[in-house]
C-alpha cells in the first residue's frame, strides 16, 4: 500500500513539475512576443500607449500560473489585438497550429442581432433562429467578450469576424463561458420558443489562405433561394449581365490571378462586354473581398476610368462591406479618388490607410505564428484618418433579407437615383437662400439611404468650392452648417476660420479658430494662423 501511495504521489509530483515547466514555457513566448512585435511592426503602439501594452502583459505574465492553455491563448489573443490593425493577429484563422474546432452552427451578426445562418443537416431546426446565450453569458456578453480578441482596424471588422471565434470552443472555453471545450450550451429563440441545445465541435479550424475557417458544405442554409450575390460566393471573379435591368453585375471576392484566366484578362472581357451591350448601370461587388495581391488591382481600375459609358455618376456603383479589407481596402481607395463612383452597403473593415503587409512571429516553444503588419500603406492623404471607406447608400443586411433572399445593396441600386449633399443643396445655393439651405440639409440627413454619407467631409469640400467661386457668404453658411452638425470636429471650425478670414471678420475667424485648436491641439496649421492673427 505505501508503494502505491509513493507511486501516486510521484505521478502527481511530475504532473506538477510538467505543468510548471509548460506555464513558464508560456511566459517565455510572452516575453519573446511582446519583445519582438515592437521590432517587426512599423508602429506598434499607433492604437494603444507603450504603458498601457506592457500592463496588459504584466497582468497575463502574472496570472499564467494560474491558467489553462486555452485561457492563456486567449489572454495572448486580447494583447496582440489591442494593437489596433486587423493584419496583426493571434489568431486560428491563419493558421492550424492552435488546433482549434469548430461548431456545428455558423453565425451572422444581422442588423437586427445575432443569428444562426448556416449548420450542420442534423442541426438544420436552428437554422434563422436569434441566438440568445453562449454558455454562461448572453449573446451580447459573449460578442463583446470575443470582440476584445479580435484583430481588427474598425468595428466592421469585429463584426465580420467575432461570430466566426463565437463558435470556436477552445475561445469560449478560454473566455470562461463554458466549463471545457469539449461541448458548449446555447439558447436559441425562433418565434418566441426558446431551444436549448450543447453543440459539440465537429472539425477543426481551416486558416483562411486554405479555404477556411470551416467547411460548411453541405449544411442547411437560412437562404431560401440563393440571390445574385450568393450564387458563385467562392469564386475569385465573375459577372453576369441583368438584361431586364440593363444592369453588368461584377463579383470581385479575391485578387488573385486563377489558373484558367488572370485578372487582367477577366477585366478585358467584361470591359469588352460593356462597351458592346446597353448598360445603364455597372455594379462592382467588394463586399466579400478582403484582399490579395495589390499589383493585380490595376486592371479592374483602369477599365473603369477608362469607360466613358461606366464612369459617370449614377451608373458606376461599388458595393463594399464588413469583409472588404487589405488589397480591397486599396482598389477602393484609388476608385474613391479617380472615378465617380457611388458606394453602397457598409463600412469598409479597413481604414482608408493602414498597416499590413503581415509576417510571423514563430514563438520559440509553442511554436505558433502571430501574424505582425510591416508595411504602412498610404495611398490617401496622410491627413486623411477615416476608420473606413462609408457607403454613400446604407445597405444593411437583416435576418428576414436574408432568409428572402433579398440584397438590399442591389435593391438600392435597382431604385437609385443618386444625389450627394452638393446636388441636394443646389437649388437653394442658386436662390441665396440660406433658409431652404437649412431645410433641405434636413431632408438630406434623415434620409435612411443617406445615414453613412460623410456628410462632414462632403459639407467641407462644398464649402471650398463656394470660396473659390468668391462666394464668400454662402460658404460661410454651408460651414456654419457644418459646425452645427459636427460641433465636436476641431476641422469644421478651422474651415469656418479661414471662411471668416476671408470675408475680413477677423475677431470671428478667431473666435474659430481657437476653437479649433481646442478640439484638436495637434494642429500646427491653426497655431502659426493665430501665433500671425495676434502679432496684427
Amino acid at each position: 500500500m505505501k508503494e502505491f501511495f509513493a507511486v501516486i504521489f510521484l505521478v502527481v509530483a511530475c504532473v506538477a513539475i510538467c505543468d510548471a515547466q509548460e506555464k513558464a514555457q508560456w511566459q517565455e513566448d510572452l516575453k519573446y512576443l511582446t519583445e519582438q512585435l515592437p521590432l517587426k511592426h512599423p508602429n506598434a503602439f499607433h492604437s494603444v500607449s507603450r504603458e498601457q501594452f506592457q500592463s496588459a502583459v504584466r497582468e497575463l505574465n502574472e496570472e499564467i500560473p494560474n491558467l489553462n492553455r486555452n485561457q492563456i491563448i486567449a489572454g495572448m489573443m486580447r494583447i496582440v489585438s489591442l494593437i489596433g490593425d486587423g493584419h496583426t493577429s493571434f489568431s486560428p484563422l491563419h493558421d492550424a497550429s492552435l488546433g482549434f474546432h469548430y461548431l456545428p452552427v455558423q453565425l451572422y451578426l444581422y442588423k437586427d442581432g445575432l443569428f444562426v445562418q448556416k449548420a450542420m443537416p442534423e442541426f438544420k431546426e436552428l437554422v434563422g433562429t436569434r441566438v440568445i446565450s453562449i454558455g454562461n453569458a448572453s449573446a451580447e456578453q459573449a460578442y463583446r467578450a470575443v470582440a476584445e480578441l479580435t484583430p481588427h482596424d474598425n468595428e466592421m471588422g469585429i463584426r465580420s469576424f467575432a461570430p466566426v471565434y463565437m463558435v470556436i470552443p477552445e475561445v469560449l472555453h478560454g473566455l470562461g463561458f463554458n466549463d471545457s471545450e469539449e461541448s458548449v450550451k446555447f439558447v436559441f429563440e425562433v418565434n418566441g420558443q426558446r431551444i436549448d441545445k450543447i453543440l459539440r465541435p465537429v472539425g477543426k479550424i481551416v486558416p483562411l489562405q486554405q479555404g477556411g475557417p470551416m467547411d460548411t458544405e453541405g449544411w442547411a442554409n437560412a437562404v431560401a433561394s440563393v440571390p445574385l450575390y450568393l450564387k458563385q460566393r467562392h469564386e475569385p471573379y465573375w459577372f453576369e449581365y441583368l438584361p431586364e435591368s440593363k444592369m453588368l453585375y461584377m463579383q470581385y471576392n479575391q485578387i488573385r490571378d486563377k489558373k484558367d484566366e488572370t485578372v487582367a484578362d477577366f477585366c478585358k472581357r467584361v470591359f469588352e462586354f460593356a462597351e458592346n451591350h446597353i448598360v445603364e448601370k455597372f455594379v462592382l461587388d467588394v463586399r466579400f473581398n478582403l484582399g490579395g495581391n495589390n499589383y493585380l488591382n490595376k486592371p479592374v481600375l483602369v477599365g473603369l476610368i477608362q469607360s466613358r459609358k461606366i464612369n459617370q455618376r449614377g451608373k458606376l456603383f461599388v458595393i463594399i462591406g464588413r469583409n472588404t479589407f487589405s488589397a480591397a481596402q486599396n482598389l477602393v481607395n484609388e476608385i474613391e479618388k479617380y472615378t465617380n463612383a457611388v458606394f453602397v452597403g457598409e463600412p469598409t473593415a479597413e481604414n482608408v490607410n493602414f498597416y499590413g503587409d503581415h509576417e510571423p512571429i514563430i514563438l520559440p516553444n509553442s511554436k505558433i505564428p502571430v501574424m505582425v503588419s510591416t508595411l504602412w500603406w498610404q495611398n490617401m492623404d496622410p491627413r486623411d484618418h477615416r476608420k473606413w471607406t462609408s457607403p454613400q447608400i446604407s445597405a444593411e443586411l437583416t435576418s428576414l433579407d436574408y432568409k428572402s433572399g433579398i440584397d438590399p445593396a442591389l435593391e438600392s441600386i435597382l431604385r437609385c437615383k443618386y444625389d450627394s449633399v452638393a446636388e441636394a443643396l443646389e437649388a437653394p445655393l442658386q436662390a441665396g437662400d440660406s433658409a431652404l439651405m437649412g431645410d433641405a440639409f434636413k431632408h438630406f440627413v434623415q434620409d435612411p439611404s443617406h445615414q453613412c454619407v460623410n456628410v462632414e467631409r462632403e459639407l467641407n469640400s462644398l464649402g471650398y468650392q463656394l470660396i473659390e467661386n468668391d462666394r464668400i457668404q454662402l460658404a460661410i453658411e454651408i460651414f456654419k452648417m457644418n459646425v452645427e452638425a459636427f460641433p465636436s470636429s476641431g476641422n469644421v471650425y478651422d474651415s469656418l476660420g479661414e471662411a471668416y478670414l476671408k470675408a475680413g471678420q477677423k475677431t470671428l475667424a478667431i473666435e474659430n479658430y481657437r476653437k479649433a485648436l481646442q478640439l484638436n491641439p495637434a494642429n500646427s496649421n491653426v497655431k502659426r494662423i493665430l501665433d500671425e492673427l495676434s502679432r496684427e
